[in-house]
């Protein structure tokens, strides 16, 4: 079975932000795939299904971003996932808008949900970064870039990210 997370942060008001760009990830995978609602289990929106003939968990984690390690672990934990089945979804500032990443392991770069999910379960997961840029408005703090929503360009670029990941998905799955 693999677990697939989708970091962000809860709310409607938070839907469209730079930081939940794993959540919109998770939300297209789980679309595409016609996943299965599985509602609200180890504080997350659960959903499970199959994809290339793999059992898959998406989870999108309740609760606040620092605290994304407690959800994962306990999701682990009851459906007894290996570590290197595990997915996580996230934002990267270091990658400009539309670039992604795939990797093993590795640092969390002052991302606070790997942080909290390194802290519980290691850092030997694969992560898909996904590009946000920098802010290039030095005015900009970090904390409100990454909560500032997509315009509708850039909203485009993450559609057509999210739809590329998602349809290469199970070759991710299969390594």
């Amino acid at each position: 079975m693999h677990l697939i997370v989708g970091l962000g942060n809860y709310g409607k008001k938070y839907q469209y932000t730079r930081h939940n760009f794993g959540f919109l990830l998770a939300d297209q995978i789980i679309a595409d795939h016609n996943l299965q609602n599985s509602g609200l289990k180890f504080n997350s929106e659960l959903y499970s299904g199959k994809i290339a003939k793999h059992d898959v968990i998406v989870i999108k984690p309740q609760t606040y971003m620092n605290l994304s390690g407690k959800a994962v672990l306990e999701c682990m934990n009851f459906y007894k996932i290996n570590l290197a089945n595990l997915i996580v979804l996230h934002d990267e500032l270091d990658l400009e808008l539309g670039r992604i990443k795939i990797k093993t392991g590795g640092g969390n770069a002052g991302h606070n949900g790997l942080k909290s999910i390194s802290e519980v379960v290691g850092n030997e997961y694969l992560r898909i970064r996904l590009g946000i840029s920098r802010p290039v408005n030095l005015q900009f703090e970090i904390a409100d870039y990454v909560l500032s929503k997509f315009n509708d360009d850039e909203l485009k670029i993450v559609e057509n990210v999210n739809k590329k990941i998602s349809s290469e998905i199970s070759l991710i799955i299969n390594k």
